[in-house]
């Protein structure tokens, strides 16, 4: 049973899978009023409790505290409200890469009531306007230096209000300056616990997207289970890291993590494992969330003298992290790697290593509240020792915005994350592989149908198909098997021409960094290509 609403605009309650569609939820030990604000609980009650002088946030050179974090998201909240005529309930997407704006943003919607949609600064219109058209975005607020694409993302759509920010630390947009004269005080939009807080965009394997429901409660329940018990963040820890705010990842280990706690981000626009080393040294960052592939990095760094030593906290998430890797930082650190795994569909990690409970090639154990099983095709639990289809319940799972696929990732009240799983006779779970096609590379989620439609629509291209393929630095690579148009010579200039035709049309990340030109895909007989047979 759904507790009451604050929204005026129901839309996404109105498109909530039926009740029968949803995962069993078991709140054991998550105890929340019926009204909350996530936004207000992660800022004004962090002033409210003593730490309003504490650094909140850091970025593009400058650091603000708790009560600056506060005053600034009311001012931004009342211009929202008061200028652009935003709507408790309404869904606003915010556009703009890593920095403090960003969570300013996020944060003032949320106390305004608002729905939001976080975005990544490398999709094109096409991308944009498919999540528009998904959540029937009715306002976007976007850094300025991001607003081309966005804006071809709006003709003839559901959004109507686009406002720039500045994302830097200058302050001097249209958003900006509407919050400039508003009062710092705020009374945040009285939303219910299970109101409708923020869409996680996940594209799944067919490119279609896929808006996973978060309420406000589940983004508390993220840090008081993960980052409490796994983590046992204290107001004293430094967050830095590299996953995107647009990644429910990221908007948890960057953002929710540090301000539940009165704990600090470092926030970076560019965070390559040399900026990040840069960050930690400089800041003394205690809790580090990224891939395996920038582990690798500041392994060769701290060789040739780099001080990491304030890191008391390692996270490795976003793809498998290899045995050497846990094994070589343990070595050179004394402090395991925490191995975990999560989904957009569940919010954040719910399998994972301890720091008391860490072993290479090893995913770990349930987060607390979360209970795990692998199971076979017919939902069965398998032996242990045997592989099958990793199956959670928890506190969060499963809600996707108006999609038939619900029941694909919810059967029997399970949630089935597409990983195939199996477990040790200690319990503990062992990541074997993905279940269906989507390629991860370095942390990203790449569906294959994305590449092959921009590769199509190149003259050069008569048929293609995309797979992804074993790579030691990244875990995949997006590796296209390209059928030429007559005439076009297969060598390294078309090779090359492809691949930024694919960069211009689709978010960089997605290129195929191999191409390998074929006289023709295998196919079956009824035409269908064999993506398996490509993989062999």
């Amino acid at each position: 049973m759904l507790g009451p609403s604050g929204h005026e605009d129901s839309f996404t309650r109105d498109n909530l899978p039926p009740p029968e569609a949803w995962p069993r939820i078991d709140l054991s030990g998550y105890d929340y009023p019926d009204w909350l604000n996530a936004g207000a609980e992660l800022t004004d009650r962090m002033v409210d409790r003593g730490f309003g002088d504490r650094v909140a946030l850091v970025g593009n050179g400058r650091a603000r505290t708790y009560k600056e974090l506060s005053d600034w998201t009311n001012r931004l909240a009342h211009a929202l409200v008061a200028d652009y005529g935003l709507r408790p309930g309404n869904r606003v997407l915010i556009r703009s890469a890593n920095n403090p704006a960003t969570v300013a943003c996020w944060l003032a919607a949320t106390k305004a009531g608002a729905v939001v949609v976080n975005t990544m600064p490398m999709l094109r219109a096409k991308e944009l306007s498919q999540i528009i058209d998904k959540a029937r975005v009715t306002h976007a607020l976007c850094d300025t230096r991001l607003m081309d694409e966005l804006v071809a993302a709006a003709r003839g759509s559901t959004l109507t209000t686009v406002v720039g920010f500045d994302g830097t630390a200058n302050h001097d947009a249209e958003l900006d300056r509407a919050a400039l004269t508003k009062p710092v005080r705020f009374e945040a939009v009285r939303t219910g616990r299970d109101d409708v807080a923020l869409l996680g965009m996940t594209s799944g394997s067919t490119g279609e997207p896929k808006a996973t429901m978060h309420f406000h409660r589940d983004l508390l329940i993220i840090a008081d289970g993960y980052a409490r018990e796994v983590l046992g963040v204290t107001p004293d820890d430094v967050f830095v890291g590299s996953p995107p705010l647009a990644f429910t990842f990221g908007l948890g280990g960057l953002a929710v993590f540090p301000l539940r706690f009165g704990a600090s981000a470092v926030l970076l626009e560019d965070a390559s494992p040399p900026n990040m080393i840069e960050i930690i040294e400089r800041h003394r960052a205690t809790i580090c969330v990224t891939a395996p592939t920038a582990y690798r990095v500041m392994l060769r760094a701290m060789d040739q003298g780099a001080d990491l030593s304030s890191l008391r906290v390692a996270i490795s998430a976003g793809e498998t992290l290899p045995a050497p890797i846990w094994q070589d930082w343990h070595d050179r650190t004394g402090k395991p790697m925490l191995d975990g795994i999560g989904a957009t569909e569940m919010l954040h990690i719910f399998l994972t290593n301890r720091l008391d409970d860490s072993h290479p090639g090893c995913t770990g154990r349930p987060v607390q509240g979360y209970r795990a099983r692998i199971v076979d095709d017919a939902g069965q639990e398998v032996p242990r020792g045997e592989m099958g289809r990793l199956a959670v319940i928890g506190p969060t799972g499963c809600r996707y915005l108006n999609d038939a696929r619900q029941a694909e990732y919810v059967q029997g009240g399970w949630n089935l994350t597409g990983d195939t799983f199996w477990q040790d006779d200690d319990g503990r779970f062992h990541f074997a592989a993905r279940c269906d096609d989507i390629i991860v590379s370095a942390g990203y989620n790449i569906a294959g149908p994305d590449v092959e439609a921009a590769l199509l629509a190149h003259p050069d291209v008569l048929e293609c198909a995309v797979i992804g393929a074993p790579d030691v630095e990244r875990g995949q690579i997006v590796e296209a098997h390209v059928v030429l148009a007559p005439g076009v010579a297969p060598d390294t200039a078309t090779a090359e021409r492809l691949q930024r035709h694919v960069k211009d049309a689709i978010a960089p990340f997605k290129y195929p960094r191999r191409v390998v030109f074929c006289e023709a895909l295998p196919k079956t007989q009824t035409g269908k290509i064999q993506r398996f047979r490509l993989k062999q």
